[in-house]
């Protein structure tokens, strides 16, 4: 996978404006405090003497968790979610704060920063995606009581994390040919419509979808977690805690409560919501656990590499076509052959672009100031007479270094929008001045341009983004898990966490 091919956009930002985002974007007001709230807070402080967590060496405070457990209370109320108990919803909040704090602290170190530009295009795509104008947009977040300022922010974060995601992760995904090949041979070359990205979220009550589109599931789960290098009685303790859990839901307690109090993983705080997706755009794992369920059926406990999980169909059936706020654009792998197109039938005439590249990364040690410079320097050495190739395969932070920083021939839609608006304005033979996608800074050569029928060549295309969309979860869970694992953290709230990842 070719780093400058990640394509991911942000997930949370696609959800209806008021609904829950998983990274709280949609904030709520400040509530009040009820007498049995201050009770438990003013007992927790006490007994952490306003420390909640410690991660490497920054501190997350009492203070911080219980503004945060708050704005958790209001939402999982929206949602008409049973609430926990205060101090159950603390100690969730404060694994979700643990988990941001430690992938913040990681966009630092490789010197990920996102742009007023690319904040700015993150509020159209919200905009856009609920058809709705930026000035209608900010109207609603306001009359939520959200300050248009806090949307802002919090988005600026996302969409940090996001680039994050895209260059820890995304890149490392690799479909070869022959997993394509035998995934077209058990579809008999037939494939599904194009799916969306995993991590798009739904609304809790959704409506019922029309019969009309392709074949869609809808999730949530319960996920508790074991630690990376757990004994064989930790395990054994922690499938007992999955089992207990399961017996419950069965027994008739509220799926969305039971993940809001006790599930491990990230969408905890919104019922466990996974999301609605094409059925192809789950990981395989669920969809065998799934395959028999009707909606509002639970699974038994699978097991996954991050632990043990229970879910729910919460939609099972065909999506209405026309789109909703969690339609997507293809993720990285393929190229995003227009939507028209992809419906066609008979000869699809592409543009394609052959181009190789300089890649700086930027980092706490080379800004984007010293990135740009460097690039600048090394196109002036290629004006007077450097070969391009030469200097990428010395300077080149691209996997495609070795070989020159070649890139092949890329269709439309298949490179991040920055690189590709730089290169489509450029001639044969011509380099650009440098250009920062979510990768780092890029110098750009384009050599040749072509037109090609890539009518069989395209059913190649969504096999791999749909391959890629059933890896890009499990891998980000499994990178995350790694990223924690190798932070110190003092969880002061709940320290029995701390010794289950010893």
């Amino acid at each position: 996978m070719r780093s400058v091919h990640a394509k991911r956009r942000l997930a949370s930002i696609l959800i209806p404006i008021l609904g829950v985002a998983s990274s709280g974007i949609a904030v709520a007001a400040k509530p009040a405090v009820n007498k049995a709230e201050a009770a438990s807070a003013q007992q927790s402080q006490q007994f952490v003497d306003g420390i909640a967590a410690v991660v490497n060496q920054r501190v997350i405070t009492l203070q911080q968790v219980n503004v945060e457990a708050r704005m958790a209370q209001q939402q999982l109320q929206r949602q008409k979610i049973p609430v926990p108990d205060f101090a159950v919803l603390q100690k969730q909040v404060l694994q979700r704060m643990i988990t941001e704090e430690v992938e913040r602290q990681e966009a630092d170190r490789q010197g990920i920063k996102v742009s007023d530009a690319q904040t700015e295009q993150a509020v159209q795509t919200v905009a856009s995606r609920n058809k709705i104008s930026v000035a209608q947009l900010r109207q609603e977040i306001e009359k939520s009581g959200v300050s248009w300022e806090t949307y802002i922010e919090n988005l600026r974060k996302e969409v940090r994390m996001d680039m994050l995601r895209q260059r820890a992760v995304d890149s490392t995904i690799v479909i070869s040919d022959a997993e394509v090949d035998a995934f077209l041979k058990a579809q008999g070359n037939q494939l599904p419509a194009a799916t969306q990205d995993p991590r798009a979220q739904q609304p809790r009550q959704a409506a019922p979808v029309q019969q009309s589109g392709p074949q869609v599931l809808g999730l949530a789960q319960i996920l508790v977690a074991v630690p990376e290098g757990a004994s064989s009685s930790q395990v054994q303790e922690l499938r007992k805690k999955a089992e207990a859990i399961l017996a419950r839901v069965r027994g008739g307690a509220d799926f969305a409560g039971i993940a809001a109090s006790s599930s491990d993983g990230p969408e905890a705080l919104s019922g466990g919501e996974l999301g609605l997706r094409p059925v192809n755009g789950w990981p395989d794992l669920f969809l065998q656990a799934t395959e028999n369920l009707k909606a509002g059926e639970t699974s038994a406990i699978i097991q996954s590499g991050n632990g043990f999980h229970i879910l729910k169909v919460l939609t099972r059936g065909q999506a209405a076509q026309g789109g909703n706020a969690a339609a997507r654009a293809p993720v990285p792998g393929p190229a995003a052959v227009p939507q028209a197109q992809q419906q066609a039938q008979g000869p699809m005439m592409v543009t394609q672009t052959h181009a190789r590249h300089i890649l700086i990364k930027s980092s706490k040690v080379m800004s984007d100031e010293k990135a740009e410079t460097r690039l600048k320097q090394l196109r002036q050495r290629i004006v007077n007479g450097e070969k391009f190739e030469d200097l990428a395969k010395r300077s080149s932070e691209d996997v495609t270094a070795p070989q020159g920083g070649d890139l092949g021939w890329l269709t439309p839609g298949e490179t991040v929008p920055a690189f590709e608006q730089a290169m489509n304005a450029l001639e044969p033979g011509q380099i650009s001045e440098p250009i920062k996608s979510q990768f780092g800074w890029h110098l750009i050569q384009v050599l040749e341009r072509r037109t090609k029928n890539m009518e069989n060549e395209f059913k190649r295309m969504q096999a791999r983004q749909i391959l890629f969309q059933r890896r890009i979860e499990p891998a980000f869970e499994d990178w995350l898990s790694q990223l924690r694992s190798q932070a110190f953290i003092d969880n002061r709230l709940d320290p029995q966490s701390n010794r289950n990842r010893r």
